[in-house]
């Protein structure tokens, strides 16, 4: 029997608010400032891609992401200004309100916090960072709660929304909180700016870091596997050649392309790649083994004649050399065959009188 489908979570928007003037930073355009090679904005966007409509609220300019755009009136009126024109181009019942400067904020985290709005009954789920302090522009919201109060707070002050602290609406709201360090990480001055980039390139987090601003660079959205792709490029620089990895990962990837993309085209293709890198490594292997046995075969073959040779010279020579004392006969100065002292008579025996 095939297991039933996971459900499907509603549809919700997103609003990123990208406007601010970034006093901190000198004035300097925030969204555009870029960690780990992407802008802030396009990595905010990024995470939050599983979104029905995601507005922007600031002045256009290039994402990586398709987005609508709009801007609070007056231009500079403050957050609640800006969420509430964002607010006026979605229609789904759930929204994420983001700021544009989250370097570390990710699909999963954005995940975390619509699972949690939907579980419970509260008006939203916030992010608390390292102090405990509320992050309420990193957050999923109820959008008829949010319209409600900011009507509400619109109508009691004679400039509507504008120059109107985020506090004001957050002290409204019922809200669940989930402690998050990371994530709600922003970058506020140049300092925040340096230890994001800091973070980005520490030896746990950079290869995500580079994949991650590589599929943003290239506009791909595919899930890709580095377990698979890092084993595949072992196995072709042992195997084959250092060489081979890089080219062999080419390869994958273009032959992924042809079979239409996606997650299983690369598995597939990584899997016979790998299959060869194996076929090629185990033949060099048993290259080398038979080379190995034939060499040692000679050396051993070559060893016994020359010890056979030797032991034919030197027993030759033993022989020959016993031929020729036989035939000389003792010295003269040696002990005398029958016992006799060399200075008696030659020829006397030693009971001659």
């Amino acid at each position: 029997m095939n297991a039933a489908p996971a459900p499907s979570r509603p549809a919700h928007d997103a609003v990123v608010l990208a406007g601010g003037a970034s006093r901190r930073l000198g004035g300097t355009d925030k969204p555009a400032v870029r960690v780990g090679g992407r802008p802030l904005l396009d990595r905010v966007l990024a995470a939050c891609a599983t979104a029905g409509t995601t507005v922007v609220v600031a002045e256009p300019r290039p994402t990586a992401h398709p987005v609508r755009w709009t801007r609070e009136d007056p231009p500079g009126g403050g957050p609640l200004a800006a969420l509430d024109a964002g607010l006026r181009a979605t229609t789904a019942d759930e929204v994420l309100v983001l700021s544009a400067d989250l370097p570390f904020l990710s699909e999963q985290t954005v995940r975390r916090l619509l699972d949690a709005l939907y579980a419970g009954t509260a008006d939203g789920v916030l992010l608390t960072d390292a102090d405990g302090r509320d992050q309420p522009l990193v957050a999923a919201y109820r959008s008829a709660s949010l319209r409600h109060h900011l009507a509400e707070l619109a109508a009691a002050h004679d400039d509507g929304l504008s120059g109107l602290p985020l506090w004001l609406l957050v002290g409204r709201l019922e809200l669940t909180r989930i402690t998050d360090p990371v994530a709600s990480f922003d970058c506020d001055t140049w300092d925040d700016i340096a230890a994001a980039r800091s973070r980005i390139r520490e030896h746990g987090h950079v290869l995500d870091e580079w994949i991650s601003a590589a599929k943003n660079e290239l506009g791909i959205e595919l899930d890709v596997d580095t377990g698979v792709l890092l084993d595949l490029a072992r196995d072709a620089a042992h195997g084959v050649a250092r060489p081979a990895a890089p080219l062999t990962t080419f390869l994958v990837g273009y032959a992924a392309a042809n079979a239409g993309g996606g997650r299983e085209a690369v598995a597939e293709a990584c899997a016979k790649a790998a299959a060869l890198a194996d076929r090629w490594a185990k033949e060099a292997a048993d290259e080398e083994a038979s080379a190995t046995g034939a060499t040692g075969a000679t050396g051993a073959t070559g060893a016994t004649g020359a010890t056979g040779a030797a032991g034919v010279a030197g027993a030759t020579g033993a022989s020959s050399g016993g031929s020729r004392a036989a035939s000389a006969g003792p010295a003269s100065d040696g002990p005398a065959s029958d016992g006799a002292s060399s200075d008696g008579p030659s020829g006397a025996r030693p009971d001659a009188g």
